[in-house]
């Protein structure tokens, strides 16, 4: 590809105050433009947000596909002569698959959907060694490129207000041991809702801080409680706030415990990046894996545990060892400097790498390949 840039679509239907974009706001901007020229293809509405004007500011073309016909999106990108184009959505509320079934651009890309769209019209998934090991590669339809360290990319430039919280105004008790999980509530399933209600019990100064959800589920919720012996009231439920202020809410909590089926994506990171640990039981398919990729890319592989009885005996022990939990605490706040899983620039290169291995064999004429990055000449890595 010499004397020319590769030129780069992505496509999305959450360009805009969404946990998709909180986690990319920076990706656009950091693309080496020696290299790479930037489009961001947008098919959902503009909600105004510092989100979208700083994603359209950041590439190099911003184009409002949301009252195109797919058809139409699909010429479009095609007459801009794309080389390759990310998916961002999948399945996703808002995607439109079939402007990808048109083949717009010659390579297509899934990335940060979690899942296979099948392959048809998708070339590549990007993922990692945790998330979708090798020998995964059977369940896609998509030639798996593992990217090194987490596949997730975050924004290091990410605000947490300065504006300081106290437990009592939140509904938290001021000495109470403080779990948390802000997942959407149709990720509590009654597997991990058991192991949860029996750290409750066996931490009796403990309660469970919870995302707001809508009243039947709240409900529900205290309910289930108990009908298993956990008073209703040591479930506390958390108003919604925006991004900067929910992070710096966030940091009351002792311990983040993790869904299993489908794990925290958007939401781990941001406890990590709130000072908060993570607590995760990797699952066999990809959404069970999310969390267990972060950890590690954090330096902290001891909060991913082999099964769902030693995540309850490790949330037990840890709200038992105030002293060991500080620990995990310091390394978790050094993990914002000093770790992979927050050097956006560094997974920004890491991208680029993979689309320059993926557009490589599409101008040799050869097939998509699984982990084509590793075979990428070392003046290009």
């Amino acid at each position: 590809m010499p004397g020319s840039r590769l030129r780069l679509g992505y496509l999305s239907s959450d360009f805009r105050d969404n946990a998709l974009a909180h986690l990319t706001r920076r990706l656009y901007g950091l693309h080496d433009r020696a290299r790479f020229e930037v489009a961001g293809y947008s098919l959902g509405r503009d909600d105004g947000s510092e989100y979208r004007r700083g994603i359209a500011a950041d590439c190099d073309r911003f184009v409002d596909l949301a009252a195109a016909s797919p058809a139409e999106a699909a010429r479009r990108i095609r007459a801009e002569g794309i080389d390759l184009l990310v998916d961002l959505t999948g399945f996703a509320a808002g995607s439109r698959p079939a402007i990808l079934a048109l083949r717009p651009a010659p390579v297509q890309v899934v990335y940060l959907y979690p899942g296979t769209l099948g392959g048809v019209f998708t070339d590549y998934f990007l993922g990692d060694p945790v998330i979708t090991p090798l020998e995964h590669q059977p369940f896609f339809g998509e030639s798996l490129v593992l990217l090194p360290h987490c596949y997730q990319v975050n924004d290091h430039l990410q605000p947490i207000a300065a504006r300081s919280f106290e437990r009592e105004e939140q509904g938290l008790p001021p000495d109470a041991f403080v779990f948390c999980s802000f997942n959407n509530h149709w990720k509590i399933e009654p597997t991990i809702w058991d192991i949860w209600m029996r750290i409750l019990t066996r931490v009796p100064g403990g309660v469970l801080w919870l995302q707001d959800m809508a009243p039947p589920a709240r409900e529900n919720l205290r309910c289930e409680a108990e009908a298993r012996g956990v008073r209703a009231d040591r479930l506390v439920f958390a108003p919604y706030l925006k991004k900067p202020e929910h992070l710096a809410r966030c940091g009351l909590a002792d311990l983040f415990l993790d869904t299993w089926i489908c794990n925290a994506h958007t939401t781990a990171s941001d406890a990590l990046w709130s000072g908060v640990p993570v607590l995760t039981c990797p699952g066999d398919h990809l959404p069970a894996r999310v969390a267990a990729s972060l950890l590690h890319a954090a330096g902290l592989p001891e909060l991913v545990v082999a099964d769902l009885a030693a995540y309850e005996e490790t949330a037990v022990r840890l709200a038992q060892d105030r002293a060991a939990l500080a620990g995990l605490r310091a390394r978790v706040a050094a993990a914002r400097t000093g770790s992979p899983l927050y050097d956006t620039p560094r997974r920004v290169r890491d991208l680029e790498r993979a689309f320059l291995a993926m557009w490589a064999r599409y101008e040799k004429g050869e097939p998509p390949a699984p982990n084509v990055v590793q075979d990428l000449p070392p003046e290009t890595r």
